[in-house]
């Protein structure tokens, strides 16, 4: 098959005109394309007025090679790639060690899946909650302020991009295509097909939900164990190398091939390691607010008179300014259509962190407005980032007055240094509840002064950004972990043999589809250890 790429049409373009342009680019009669699939869709509204969709595809053709060697030299025309997975090796007959999987978010789920698939039967402990319970603890935090601390937003089945927009696009350079597999994963597990091709795919809460719980049962079909309220208190480590997990039970879990796909909310399980020796470092994270408009605003200010156009959806935007100060200011986790949700997982304590449902369908648009931030900023070894978290959502607390309502302020209140009093047109969408305040002491003042400046430069983006009734709530602190738990080129701990710190906990991946690829690397790290028979790749 040949990709064909930049091929532009319009929004309201009929459904032949894609294999028509394809025909005309190529210099073929129609007759001669004897397949055709959507590789990639996405949308260009940078002109309101006449937005356009932008394809790749992949055809097949009677003579493929005539048609290639007459556009040699043409970067849109090239042989389709092969994008298919191809196992690294198969579980020895008979088994004589089966890898544990410590956490069950996208790492821990797709790490234990292609270990179940190359037939090791891994062994996954998962302190939190059945994704259906944990559902229902989480709306018990939302709707009666009522905290399970081991099964939130945070911990349980699915991690907690399950409570989230669902996004499942990323930025990182993926050459052996690991982000196919983890789509083509979810789209057998119950996801809608459009995620192969549109180019911010996103799937939502709900669904996520009973694709989590596919790809468990395709796990424990394998052959694999998924134990949940298991949460690991130590390691069992002798002469460099891990041999096993405690559990909080008090039992003993022998294992010589541990993946810690933790999430960046497991302080307990990074103090444990910290206290065990395993190497880690502090690393730069981002803190702020969520901001929340209209969602009509946004889609207007992106798509002019074609907002609310079917085709187009929901509108997202994405920031950034650099500030006088040096700091930067950027949108993180832009949830169109959606709510801002309680996202803490300790006592006492606000987070805040944004989802969506598939639909995207909500009054509100939002989105972290965030800060960079770094070691610098919280110096004290590998673990002050954590208290500098806790020190800010302990703060949020206090000034959202308890029971884990969140302190808000209007934009042009924020802008003027005053409290806000009363609401304007934007309803905030949090639960368990907002107070209003003034959330100038909810951030260190570079902070606040950052954010101060980035809110009118972003009205120069998006008209409205800026408006005086939208809403901040706060805050936001768990962008991403605030350590990196250090391995090496095989994915190893570079001081405990055997332990392969994975995914968004151990720093190494930012968001659902970032997270599914480390899982893979890691699951692939692990079967070249055991089987010895593949060179080393490096993990990245």
């Amino acid at each position: 098959m040949l990709r064909i790429s930049e091929i532009r049409l319009p929004l309201e373009h009929p459904p032949a005109a894609l294999s028509e342009e394809v025909a005309n680019r190529l210099g073929v009669a129609l007759p001669e394309i004897t397949e055709l699939r959507v590789f990639r869709r996405s949308c260009d509204a940078r002109k309101a007025a006449a937005p356009t969709f932008i394809y790749s595809v992949d055809v097949a053709l009677l003579d493929e090679a005539t048609v290639l060697e007459r556009h040699a030299g043409d970067r849109h025309v090239q042989p389709t790639p092969d994008m298919h997975y191809h196992f690294v090796g198969r579980a020895p007959l008979p088994l004589t060690t089966r890898p544990i999987v410590v956490g069950f978010g996208p790492a821990g789920i797709f790490a234990a899946l292609v270990l179940a698939q190359s037939g090791f039967r891994p062994i996954v402990v998962e302190r939190g909650k059945a994704v259906r319970e944990r559902t229902q603890d989480t709306w018990g935090l939302w709707r009666k302020r009522i905290l399970d601390p081991e099964s939130n937003v945070q911990f349980g089945e699915g991690g907690a991009g399950t409570f989230s927009d669902g996004k499942l696009y990323s930025q990182i350079k993926d050459p052996r295509h690991y982000g196919r597999k983890v789509l083509s994963e979810f789209v057998r597990a119950g996801a809608p097909e459009e995620i192969l091709y549109v180019s911010k795919p996103h799937i939502g809460t709900f669904r996520l939900v009973g694709m989590v719980e596919q790809m468990r049962r395709e796990i424990e079909q394998l052959g694999g164990e998924v134990r949940f309220r298991q949460r690991v208190t130590g390691l069992q480590i002798e002469q460099g190398h891990v041999l096993g997990v405690t559990l909080a039970s008090g039992e003993a879990l022998p294992g010589e091939h541990v993946v810690l796909a933790l999430g960046h909310s497991a302080r307990d399980t990074f103090e444990m390691l910290h206290r065990a020796g395993v190497l880690m470092e502090a690393k730069p994270f981002s803190i702020g607010f969520r901001i929340e408009h209209p969602q009509a605003l946004i889609d207007k200010a992106r798509f002019g008179t074609l907002a609310g156009n079917p085709l187009l959806g929901a509108a997202d935007y994405k920031l950034v300014h650099h500030c006088r100060n040096g700091r930067s200011v950027y949108s993180f986790c832009m949830c169109p259509g959606g709510t801002v949700v309680a996202a803490t997982s300790e006592a006492n304590r606000v987070v805040t962190n944004g989802m969506s449902q598939y639909s995207r369908n909500e009054r509100n648009a939002n989105a972290g407005i965030v800060v960079g931030i770094t070691p610098l900023d919280y110096p004290g070894g590998p673990l002050a980032g954590i208290e500098l978290q806790r020190e800010l959502e302990a703060r949020a607390f206090q000034l959202g007055g308890g029971g884990y309502a969140a302190p808000a302020q209007l934009v042009g209140d924020f802008l003027a240094g005053r409290a806000s009093t009363s609401l304007g047109s934007v309803i905030p969408s949090y639960q368990p509840g907002v107070h209003l305040t003034d959330l100038a002491t909810a951030l260190p003042g570079y902070a606040i002064a950052a954010i101060r400046e980035a809110l009118p430069a972003f009205e120069h983006q998006i008209k409205g950004f800026a408006m005086p009734d939208a809403v901040l709530t706060g805050v936001e602190t768990r962008t991403s972990s605030p350590l990196r738990i250090t391995r090496g080129d095989d994915c190893q701990s570079l001081n405990v043999r055997g332990l392969y710190p994975a995914g968004e906990g151990a720093g190494y991946a930012g968001g659902i589809l970032s997270a599914g690829v480390d899982g893979i690397k890691v699951a692939e790290a692990v079967t070249r250890e055991i089987l010895k028979a593949r060179p080393a790749l490096a993990c990245g």
